[in-house]
């Protein structure tokens, strides 16, 4: 069962009393009054409740009783149905939730699934600002939808704060496979926010345009004020998904010189071993004749001269960096 959050008539931007459901359309019908009604979760009763109350068409109940729809506004008869996606972060991962909001002459009706903030903040300063409230219907929606986008940005500001303790961390010596999967969870956090925004900034550019029954022109300029929020959050998105691509392609940079250094000095011992190695094996094959085999003093001087060598060779790689 779903949960009324708060239900009150207002009129003149002053909450005139806490209504239920069922005597909501008599409140709205009255001059000069409106209703807001918000709700979490409804079941399908409560939904046919405010149908029977507002006249809601059918395919907007359905969406909002199905919910994981995207994105959208439609308009049905005088009433205009929008549907926003919200964003939470949760334990450094993105939450989806919903919110599908009905507006009209003298109502407005929000409806949450999953995820979200409350909106019993929207509720405490639209009252706290009765001159704005007075508008009615038309500034609740802004309120709403506004707190949505802000929502955005602050979503994208935590992640952006992931990003820079990602990039301090690339050029640490103890970067590991750990960390690159934070890079490609934080490219997937971004992708499902951007999902999201995309299709929000053109139902805020409809709010802003188009001519829509119960929505005063007047407001217009307030939606494009959302837009730019909704632009701004693009941006970053799109700015935090190319440091992270960065972040990436450095990281590879980074394995593959350590690589590279790690197969050097390799290289440089094998060949410093190789002399002694060579050395041992051209005195080990057991002729019966060769040179300075029977030499009173040819153990020490095939020594000295295996140490020399290895020496030389020792010091000509640490001057190039190999050892």
């Amino acid at each position: 069962m779903g949960q009324v959050i708060a239900a009150a008539a207002y009129n003149a931007g002053c909450k005139v009393a806490d209504i239920a459901i069922e005597d909501s359309g008599a409140w709205a019908a009255r001059p000069g009054h409106f209703v807001w009604i918000g709700i979490h979760q409804p079941d399908e009763h409560e939904l046919r409740q405010l149908q029977a109350q507002f006249h809601l068409h059918e395919l907007a109940i359905e969406d909002a009783r199905d919910a994981h729809q995207r994105p959208k506004l439609e308009q049905y008869g005088d009433a205009t149905f929008v549907v926003m996606r919200t964003a939470f972060l949760v334990d450094g991962h993105i939450q989806l939730g919903e919110t599908e909001i009905f507006v009209g002459r003298g109502y407005i009706i929000s409806i949450r699934h999953g995820a979200s903030a409350s909106y019993a903040r929207v509720r405490q300063c639209a009252e706290a600002a009765p001159h704005r409230l007075a508008n009615g219907e038309d500034y609740v929606l802004y309120a709403i939808v506004d707190f949505i986008v802000d929502n955005y940005l602050e979503v994208v500001a935590r992640l952006a704060e992931d990003v820079e303790a990602l990039e301090e961390d690339i050029l640490v010596p103890s970067f590991d496979e750990a960390k690159v999967a934070r890079i490609y969870g934080l490219r997937r956090e971004l992708q499902k926010l951007r999902q999201v925004v995309a299709p929000t900034a053109e139902v805020c550019r409809r709010l802003e345009h188009v001519d829509l029954p119960g929505i005063d022109p007047s407001f217009r300029p307030y939606y494009r004020d959302i837009v730019d929020h909704v632009n701004r959050v693009l941006e970053q998105i799109d700015t935090l998904r190319e440091r992270l691509s960065f972040a990436f392609e450095a990281t590879l940079l980074l394995e593959s010189s350590r690589q590279g250094t790690t197969g050097r000095r390799l290289a440089g011992w094998a060949a410093i071993l190789a002399v002694p190695t060579a050395i041992a094996g051209i005195y080990g094959m057991n002729f019966a004749y060769i040179p300075e085999l029977r030499w009173h003093y040819g153990y020490f001087a095939v020594m000295a001269v295996t140490a020399a060598i290895c020496a030389y060779l020792f010091y000509r790689f640490r001057r190039a960096g190999w050892i």
